[in-house]
């Protein structure tokens, strides 16, 4: 019975979630597998891997072939390398040590890598939202300077309705005041 490492879709439309299974070759897609191996979600900023290296390792020493999706993501999470290390070992070209030694050394060296392009993702995030907010505070301090002018005219000319009301309400007044004091004398 041929064997295959492939993804098994899962999700809803437009938001697809993958299962890293060992299957039948002769198996539907989406049907009847052997072993899951792992995970693999590509609607995260990076796409979060999560499989099970030795096992996927055990399958590919029995001879099961990846397809070439499948033989993407065994080889960024490092069970491709894995595979290669463990036939160096059978040969006598490396010893068990030596390769787990080697595998720790990409292991690190692949962690860095991600973490700086989440670092970077992240820092890309918050530059955007400060450019974002500062575009804001200028549409809003333009629209306050608009409403500003647009009411000054108005103000000016209740201001100058009033003033005009205003002097010529206290002249009366104290031209009647001069009169009502010498009323009263």
């Amino acid at each position: 019975m041929p064997v295959k490492i492939r993804l098994q879709r899962h999700g809803k439309k437009g938001k697809p979630f993958y299962w890293v299974v060992a299957a039948d070759a002769r198996a539907k897609r989406d049907g009847k597998y052997l072993e899951k191996l792992g995970t693999y979600n590509p609607n995260t900023n990076p796409a979060t891997i999560d499989l099970n290296i030795d096992g996927s390792v055990q399958w590919l020493q029995n001879g099961a072939q990846p397809t070439d999706t499948a033989r993407a993501i065994l080889s960024h999470t490092g069970v491709m390398l894995k595979n290669h290390l463990a036939g160096g070992v059978r040969k006598g070209a490396l010893t068990e040590e030596q390769a787990e030694e080697k595998f720790a050394a990409w292991s690190a060296e692949k962690e860095k890598a991600n973490a700086a392009k989440v670092g970077g993702i992240d820092k890309i995030k918050a530059d955007a939202k400060a450019k974002a907010l500062a575009a804001e505070k200028e549409v809003n301090e333009k629209r306050a300077a608009e409403a500003a002018a647009a009411l000054l005219p108005e103000v000016e000319e209740v201001a100058e309705e009033v003033a005009a009301e205003a002097p010529a309400e206290t002249t009366e007044e104290v031209e009647a005041a001069p009169a009502a004091s010498t009323e009263e004398e």
